[in-house]
């Protein structure tokens, strides 16, 4: 069911499928992470990236809880864009022999993600606000928070520890 199917016909309709969409995209990311740890290199980017894989664990509970409150249970629906993302992130990362420059295309991959993540995290709060879902609203608000400081401390691993300048050098 995507965003223009005659299913959605409510907010709390679409609320629940926006909820569904990224409870699946933190499921596929948990699958994602892993690989991307194995094959990052810079410590300060595995170290970031591992960190991100336990608050991503977090932010799955968060979001039980979220269905709890609206009396639903757990469930995702197939989200191509973060499929996609994904699948580029994969294919890309096997065309890289340079470890350098496969650090700083994990880097622009993972902040891929987190830009998806925060975009629909932004969406869900204010659809939950509107719909007067307060405690759904601080579940939401905690993730986004946890996103947007691992987009940030993505940055920081390649601008100021030197991913980017390595990658910059390689031949």
């Amino acid at each position: 069911m995507g965003f223009f199917t005659k299913d959605l016909k409510t907010m709390d309709d679409l609320l629940l499928h926006g909820l569904q969409d990224i409870y699946y995209s933190e499921q596929q990311i948990i699958k994602a992470l892993p690989k991307m740890i194995e094959k990052a290199t810079n410590r300060d980017l595995v170290a970031g990236l591992k960190n991100h894989l336990e608050e991503t664990n977090k932010q799955i509970e968060r979001l039980e809880k979220a269905f709890e409150k609206l009396g639903k249970g757990p469930s995702g629906t197939q989200c191509p864009a973060i499929d996609g993302l994904i699948k580029e992130a994969n294919e890309t990362a096997g065309e890289i022999e340079d470890k350098t420059v496969l650090d700083a295309a994990i880097v622009a991959n993972a902040q891929a993600v987190e830009h998806y993540e925060i975009c629909r995290y932004g969406t869900l709060i204010a659809w939950a606000e509107e719909l007067g879902h307060d405690d759904i609203v601080r579940f939401l608000t905690t993730n986004l928070n946890e996103e947007k400081a691992a987009n940030t401390k993505l940055n920081t691993v390649a601008l100021r520890k030197g991913v980017n300048k390595k990658a910059s050098t390689a031949a």
